[in-house]
């Protein structure tokens, strides 16, 4: 649901722009700075793409359940070396979690384990943007995001049936378009991206009593959706 919507939001951008009729514009000299600042708000849907070991005789599969939306808050710093193209840097915070129910034989196996995440985020972003149309501009936005999750547990927790630990750094790629909207006082932005990580996060030391959940998997990397809203 929250991929599809996502994606509609996207391809969406050139059909809204495209059908917008002249209007006075806001006088504004956003694009003209060599660098500028703002803020950015936002949510997101924390998500895993999952590679089950094929030789594991436990015979286990897993899947994220139930998509949670989470918070992002950044600040904005804009580079502007050429006239359709910025550099961005958006340090900030995100929270999301994901629920992850293991599977035997189709049936349901042991309880469903919810993984919080806490992480600190360095994007670092290409912008390129298209012609401005009245108060409006498209972009197509990709890059890298180092991200490093602060909820990531050193050891299992006793208390909780959550069987498998992540790795607390990540490098990701990101990809995504938005739309500059120039109003009086302020430049609004709506952005949605898709953010994949590079990296396995699981650590590959099961828990003692509960190994196969570990041992079930081959590989786990980390896939966020984001949709932003930038003030500057």
């Amino acid at each position: 649901m929250y991929r599809k919507t996502f994606i509609f939001l996207i391809l969406l951008i050139p059909f809204v722009v495209a059908a917008q009729k002249a209007k006075p514009k806001n006088d504004s000299n956003y694009d003209e700075r060599l660098l500028h600042f703002g803020f950015s708000m936002g949510a997101n849907t924390m998500d895993f793409n999952t590679k089950m070991n094929p030789l594991d005789t436990n015979n286990l599969t897993a899947e994220v359940v139930n998509l949670k939306p989470g918070l992002n808050i950044q600040i904005v710093m804009d580079y502007r070396p050429a006239t359709y193209f910025d550099i961005r840097f958006l340090p900030g915070v995100s929270f999301g979690q994901r629920n992850i129910n293991f599977y035997k034989d189709g049936a349901l196996y042991n309880d469903q384990q919810q993984i919080e995440s806490s992480f600190l985020e360095f994007p670092l972003l290409v912008k390129a943007k298209g012609m401005r149309l009245n108060n409006s501009r498209p972009y197509l936005i990709a890059g890298l995001n180092f991200r490093y999750d602060l909820a990531a547990k050193k050891d299992y927790d006793d208390e909780r049936p959550v069987y498998i630990r992540l790795r607390p750094a990540d490098l990701y790629y990101e990809v995504g378009a938005g739309i500059d909207f120039y109003l009086p006082y302020f430049k609004l932005t709506i952005e949605a991206k898709m953010s994949n990580g590079l990296r396995d996060v699981l650590v590959h030391e099961p828990e003692l009593y509960h190994r196969e959940f570990a041992n079930s998997i081959e590989t786990l990397k980390s896939q966020i959706w984001v949709l932003s809203f930038h003030f500057e």
